[in-house]
């Protein structure tokens, strides 16, 4: 499993947020969201962009590219 589908994943369930609510986020549908989680799809730069908005977290951080302290 990539490394930022762990971190979406984990982002998402540490706070209790439904694939739905995330997808209503992103302007997308559920399926498409369980899509990225699995790793079936890319994940799109805006819906990056938006997810660490959301979050509050560095790209870095969802990419792997440097530790969550947080986590």
């Amino acid at each position: 499993m990539e490394y930022y589908m762990r971190v979406l994943r984990g982002l998402r369930e540490d706070r209790d947020i439904t694939q739905q609510m995330i997808a209503d986020v992103l302007g997308t549908s559920q399926s498409m969201y369980a899509r990225y989680e699995r790793g079936a799809n890319e994940l799109p730069i805006r819906h990056l962009t938006a997810l660490c908005r959301y979050y509050n977290v560095s790209s870095d951080v969802v990419l792997g590219l440097t530790k969550d302290k947080t986590r």
